[in-house]
């Protein structure tokens, strides 16, 4: 950045004086000075650069310079004492971030050597060490704007041309912030392979940033998903204190809300905390009832709580990573994260990449700080002579030997290239958008490039907007947001048969799917102690069937007693459902089924007795006619009345045969039959009965002394009497049936849990009037056979009327509140019953003692015999 001596400033700059202002105060590192040296005041400028400029750690000269800055060192600045006793090292050589920065050297030169891509064209590169600090990575950001040179002459203000197009960079979402701030005002584009804070995303602040790795956005909502996936409700939450944690996390929190995760606890902690911070968290974690914890921190962060949680073992937790940590090969020697699982960058190949790497000696190694660190700390000896180390004891040196090949170390690892292939990529895109600025395609089909054309960080940024390409088979575009599309690996740690540790991608997660296609494993899981066994993690254990979740008070909703459901309702694990009318919980509970339907069958027990005794009454019935028909002529038989008899006798088959209509399903003609032929039927029982008992009165007055009476009622007027009497009672059922017959319905109210089929009597003054007039004719037939029952016993049956026709009232009296307090088929039960024992009743009394005579006691059946008892009945 380079400043106007010039009072008033350019309008343009005014915002990045500003940020430079912020910048010194946060860095104290490029604060730059300007001194007027023209004797016109202000026709010349020499600008001074503030500050020690750090070279980069790999550079090369080309047409086209790339910036690249990555954490290669850790370096910590303490602001305490105690910070020390908990950093393993505070200025130590991260391999795998050499790796990445020297994967974007690789990338350089495979583009340098491509005759598709920027050919005739020669990209340089200034990679810098941001050394995990936001200071250094601002002072990083100065120095690829401004350049390298203390001194530098311009024209009317310190405001040239970047040094570089564009960065790639950098590892972390916080230093890329404070980088984008100052970098940002100037459009020089930012492509990240590792800054993954979903507030990134945001244009308006960020205008001139890129990335290939997906936002924690996605990382977010997977994480979420997975969680939900296997069940786990309960959580704990621990994260970095800084812009990708928070930030990340925040996101989590919301998705986890979204799918019903609940989260016991969510701690933040960071490397520059005090260790009583960090033994805070792990006690938080080791106290807590979550089995499940969610790391959403960056891999320093992590590695220091996990040592933490190491030196005080709790019970196992399962872990659930981010691809900050989840797939960095320094984890797997933390013994307690064995079956963690989370979501990394896919892993890919980078053809070549490996031997790249590998090409390394003793004499490349000198050429460069970085890789003589790195050379010598690898194989613990010094390039050169040995030195002393104060003990006698002098340092090996390195005499070349040592073999890089057998060398293992991240730096080395090529077997798992996840972010690193996002560098290889970030770089690619990068050259992409140069090359749609500076070169043309011809008509031949030849490519032609202008390496002398003035290339704007602003033009590249535009550029890659609209980049779209594929590279080893790995697609390359960005969206509106400068992200790519999102796709992850689930990544499971595993014990192998050696014993040893390994990354094993188990599943996918395409966020360009639909939602239910995004997420597929398709491997088996090993979770905690290497087991198959999911892990349990809930705060409350699930309810049983037919019990509803009711919140703990005070507490989160994933915490709740179990509360028994009302009867008739099904429980859907949060909350009791009614089920509809004609359905029943089954038994678990969980599920509501069709009630069983209930009518009297004529299958089942209590419907084949009650049918055989129907039929088996009408048979004796029958039976019994024949042998009155057979016998008519005899004197028993003539002197009952033959033709009343067989009336009567064919009246009480009906009326066992009717009880048929009362057993089934019932129907619309079904229910409208069996009571109106019950009415009828009875009603010609009754009548023929009171025929009798009319007849047995009119006799006995004719034997008097001057009387006459039989003339009034032969048998014309007794056939009258019959059918007058059973004509009120079918008038009745014919204008029951008109006006509002008995149809079927469904009792939903007798009992809950089953359906009884009946027939509702439709009018109910209809129903009672039936049973009315048959209780009417019933006690005047008992009234009359009770004048009579001291005729004579040979010439009359009105004894034998008078028992049957107390039986037959005292069961229908019996009936009406067994009728009425019978619930479901036993109601109709009943009923058929009432009808059996009424029929049967009168059948014994009246025609077995007759049948006895005729059939056992023949010498009894005379018309002598008659006239002799008739006569001694008489006289005494």
């Amino acid at each position: 950045m380079r400043l106007s001596p010039s009072p008033a400033l350019d309008p343009s700059l005014a915002g990045s004086l500003v940020l430079l202002h912020l910048a010194v105060v946060a860095g104290g590192f490029a604060l730059l000075s300007y001194t007027s040296v023209s004797a016109s005041g202000l026709e010349s400028v020499r600008c001074r650069l503030q500050g020690t400029p750090r070279p980069p750690a790999f550079s090369q000269d080309g047409d086209f310079v790339i910036g690249g800055v990555f954490s290669i060192h850790n370096y910590i600045l303490p602001f305490s004492q105690e910070v020390l006793t908990h950093l393993p090292s505070i200025y130590s050589l991260d391999t795998r971030e050499l790796r990445f920065s020297r994967a974007m050297v690789f990338a350089v030169e495979e583009i340098n050597n491509s005759s598709d891509l920027l050919p005739g064209v020669t990209l340089g590169y200034q990679v810098h060490d941001s050394c995990t600090s936001v200071p250094m990575a601002m002072n990083v950001a100065f120095q690829l704007a401004n350049g390298l040179d203390p001194m530098f002459d311009t024209g009317e203000q310190c405001s040239g041309s970047a040094t570089v197009t564009a960065i790639v960079g950098e590892s972390g979402s916080t230093p890329t912030i404070s980088m984008l701030r100052i970098i940002g005002p100037f459009g020089i584009p930012q492509v990240s392979h590792f800054s993954t804070c979903a507030c990134l995303s945001d244009k308006k602040q960020y205008p001139t940033f890129f990335r290939t790795i997906p936002s924690d956005q996605f990382q977010a909502a997977a994480l979420a998903h997975l969680i939900r996936h296997f069940g786990w409700t309960w959580i704990g939450a621990v994260r970095s204190d800084s812009d990708y944690g928070n930030n990340g996390m925040a996101a989590f929190l919301q998705a986890a809300q979204e799918e019903g995760i609940c989260v016991e606890y969510s701690e933040a902690f960071s490397l520059t905390n005090p260790l009583s911070r960090v033994q805070r968290v792990a006690d938080v974690i080791r106290s807590s009832t979550a089995r499940v914890v969610v790391a959403f921190t960056a891999i320093g962060e992590m590695r220091i709580l996990l040592e933490e949680m190491e030196r005080l073992p709790s019970p196992p937790r399962q872990w659930i990573g981010t691809e900050s940590w989840v797939t960095d090969p320094d984890m797997l020697r933390f013994g307690l994260c064995a079956g963690a699982i989370g979501f990394g960058i896919q892993r890919s190949v980078i053809p070549g990449l490996r031997d790249f790497l590998l090409d390394l000696s003793p004499q490349k190694v000198s050429n460069s700080p970085l890789l003589t660190e790195f050379w010598e700390g690898a194989f613990d000896c010094r390039l050169g002579t040995g030195t002393s180390t104060g003990v006698g004891v002098e340092e090996k040196v390195c005499d070349g030997s040592e073999d890089i090949q057998q060398l293992q170390t991240p730096y080395t690892d090529t077997s798992q290239l996840r972010v690193t292939n996002m560098v290889y990529k970030a770089v690619y895109a990068i050259a992409h958008a140069i090359h749609s600025i500076v070169c043309e395609e011809r008509e031949n089909s030849t490519v032609n490039c202008d390496k002398n054309l003035n290339v704007k960080p602003t033009q590249v940024l535009e550029r890659l907007r609209r980049v779209n390409f594929s590279r080893n088979g790995y697609q390359v575009s960005f969206d509106a947001n400068g992200d790519p599309v999102a796709t992850y690996e689930l990544v499971n740690w595993q014990i192998r048969e050696s014993g040893k540790m390994e990354f094993v991608t188990v599943g996918l997660y395409d966020a360009s799917l639909p939602p239910d296609q995004r997420f597929d494993i398709n491997r088996e899981i090993t979770w905690v102690k290497n087991s198959t066994l999911v892990p349990v993690s809930v705060c409350s254990e699930s309810c049983p069937p037919g019990t509803r979740k009711a919140v703990q008070k005070g507490k989160p909703v994933c915490c709740y007693d179990c509360i028994q459901c009302a009867e008739g309702e099904i429980s859907n694990n949060t909350d009791c459902l009614i089920c509809p009318e004609e359905y029943w919980p089954n038994a678990e509970r969980d599920l509501c089924i069709l009630k069983p339907v209930e009518f009297l069958s004529f299958y089942e027990v209590l419907g084949i007795i009650l049918t055989a005794c129907s039929v088996g009454g009408a048979c004796l019935a029958i039976a019994t006619a024949t042998v009155f028909y057979h016998h008519r002529t005899s004197a028993i038989v003539r002197a009952n009345n033959s033709e009343l008899s067989f009336l009567l006798l064919f009246s009480l088959a009906l009326c066992f045969l009717c009880s048929l209509t009362f057993i089934g399903r019932p129907s619309e003609w079904s229910c409208m039959l069996r009571h109106t032929a019950f009415g009828i039927t009875f009603v010609l029982c009754i009548s023929c009965v009171l025929g009798k008992t009319i007849v047995v009165l009119m006799a006995f007055r004719a034997t008097l002394p001057g009387s006459n009476v039989m003339k009034w009622f032969g048998p014309p007027q007794q056939r009258l009497t019959v059918v007058s009497f059973t004509f009120v009672q079918a008038l009745i059922c014919t204008l029951w049936l008109v006006l509002s017959p008995p149809f079927p319905i469904k009792n939903l109210t007798t009992y809950k849990e089953k359906i009884i089929l009946e027939c509702n009597v439709g009018s109910a003054i209809g129903f009672w009037a039936v049973l009315g007039y048959i209780g009417l004719l019933s006690l005047l037939c008992f009234v009359l056979a009770f004048l009579a029952r001291k005729l004579p016993d040979n010439f009359n049956e009105a004894k034998f009327i008078t028992f049957s026709m107390l039986i037959f009232c005292a069961v229908w009296i019996t009936f009406i509140p067994a009728y009425v307090s019978s619930p479901g088929k036993f109601t109709v039960a009943v009923e058929i019953f009432a009808i059996i024992t009424s029929s049967f009743g009168l059948f014994f009394l009246l025609f077995v003692p007759k049948c006895f005579i005729i059939l056992f006691r023949p010498e009894k059946n005379t018309k002598k015999h008659l006239m002799e008892k008739t006569s001694n009945d008489i006289r005494h």
